[in-house]
């Protein structure tokens, strides 16, 4: 199939910056040139709110920037050729807000189906996930 640069929304696996050997899945937030903020747990892109029916947040809490980017973190302007990238579970997620951008480089592809899904509270396989289409 060929490559299509991935869009703002998209579901992506890519080689995962801290490990080389594994990949990981995101979702793509910026895109080369977008400005990304979060002020308190609210995703702005170039400004705006970004409306993502996906991300889901688990802790009321909310962070100061000066103790950890979870939930307020930037404004960082996306580089050329770079993706800025999110867990959907935004609470629990190592993604560009801890070790930047993504290069396009290193995308192997979009994700479209859940092969494995892991409970790590209930030790256990999520049957009920596994075979849907991700959104």
């Amino acid at each position: 199939l060929p490559f299509t640069m991935p869009q703002r929304g998209d579901v992506i696996v890519f080689v995962y910056p801290e490990d080389n050997s594994k990949d990981f899945i995101k979702r793509v937030v910026g895109v080369e040139g977008d400005t990304v903020e979060l002020r308190d747990k609210r995703v702005y892109v170039n400004g705006k709110p970004w409306e993502d029916p996906h991300g889901v947040y688990t802790d009321p809490r909310v962070i100061p920037k000066s103790m950890d980017p979870r939930d307020n973190f930037g404004p960082v302007k996306v580089p050329p050729q770079h993706l800025f990238v999110m867990g959907d579970n935004r609470d629990n997620s190592r993604d560009s807000r801890y070790w930047g951008f993504v290069h396009v480089g290193e995308v192997k592809g979009k994700a479209f189906l859940i092969y494995y899904s892991w409970d790590s509270s209930n030790h256990g396989i999520r049957w009920n996930r596994i075979g849907r289409v991700i959104q």
